[in-house]
């Protein structure tokens, strides 16, 4: 198949995981390669190979899956960092371990935390996923997880969480304990948002996070910055170890790291331990 050009790289369509279709974009791929921590000479060398087979229709899936085969023939880092989306997939099947890794970016950012609360509004008690407070600021946060990277947050959540977070405010507002504390709504997501969903929570004063939303900011962009990352990106453990570590609240490769007591429930040999040690190193430094 002929190699493609700048000139007719705009006419290859991929397609998305929501379905929809979009030009190739090579910059797309070497932000998210970058973002990965892959080197300038790792990044050219998978762009080439890509270029020489991509073909209109292929999925952002099968890109994806091509570019980390290539980093993990490389044995980089790099490759673990770059299934991230997939591992944030993996933090599944309930949502609470996504709420507790969103506690886990805020407080690593200084933020006091509460994770799955529930709260008295005016109305009615509510069941708050986290609750993050930092100089007199409280940030409500309602999390959307889903196992369907194409899923979008509809508008109908920020509507639904605005009205939540109203009632709450209202209560707290009238409490002592919280008349120094001004509130923000936020709702977060690993997939993203419809494009009313965002109009709505923008005009309405929510704060959105999403995968890869505010541009620049997203949720992939801030777990790359603070190295906060889930310990489902390890290619040391078996999903039935991820699970058990889950299941104790271990969801960052961090507190792993500093807490390796919790690893005695998964009867590793010594060599397995080692390797896990290793791996936890490069990813947290």
């Amino acid at each position: 198949m002929e190699t493609i050009t700048s000139q007719n790289r705009k006419d290859i369509l991929v397609k998305k995981a929501s379905g929809e279709e979009e030009p190739f974009d090579t910059e797309k791929l070497k932000r998210s390669l970058l973002s990965a921590g892959a080197n300038s000479e790792t990044i050219s060398k998978i762009i080439l190979d890509i270029e020489c087979w991509i073909y209109s229709g292929v999925t952002t899936k099968k890109i994806y899956t091509h570019a980390f085969s290539f980093l993990r023939r490389e044995k980089t880092t790099a490759a673990l960092k770059y299934k991230l989306k997939r591992a944030i997939l993996e933090l599944g099947p309930t949502g609470y371990p996504f709420e507790k890794f969103i506690g886990k970016i805020f407080e690593k950012q200084g933020f006091s935390i509460d994770v799955g609360v529930v709260v008295d509004g005016n109305c009615v008690t509510h069941e708050m996923d986290v609750i993050a407070t930092q100089n007199n600021t409280q940030h409500l946060m309602e999390c959307k997880y889903h196992k369907d990277q194409g899923k979008q947050v509809s508008v109908q959540v920020p509507l639904y969480v605005r009205s939540r977070v109203n009632d709450i405010i209202k209560k707290r507002k009238e409490m002592l304990e919280y008349k120094d504390l001004s509130f923000i709504g936020w709702v977060v997501t690993n997939t993203r948002f419809s494009s009313d969903s965002i109009k709505f929570g923008t005009c309405s004063g929510l704060r959105l996070l999403a995968w890869d939303f505010p541009a620049g900011n997203g949720l992939k962009d801030i777990i790359a910055k603070l190295k906060v990352y889930p310990i489902t990106i390890l290619s040391q453990l078996k999903k039935e170890e991820k699970q058990n570590l889950l299941e104790q609240g271990i969801v960052t490769c961090s507190q792993l790291l500093q807490d390796q007591s919790s690893l005695s429930s998964l009867e590793l040999s010594k060599q397995k331990v080692d390797r896990l040690i290793k791996e936890l190193k490069d990813i947290c430094n």
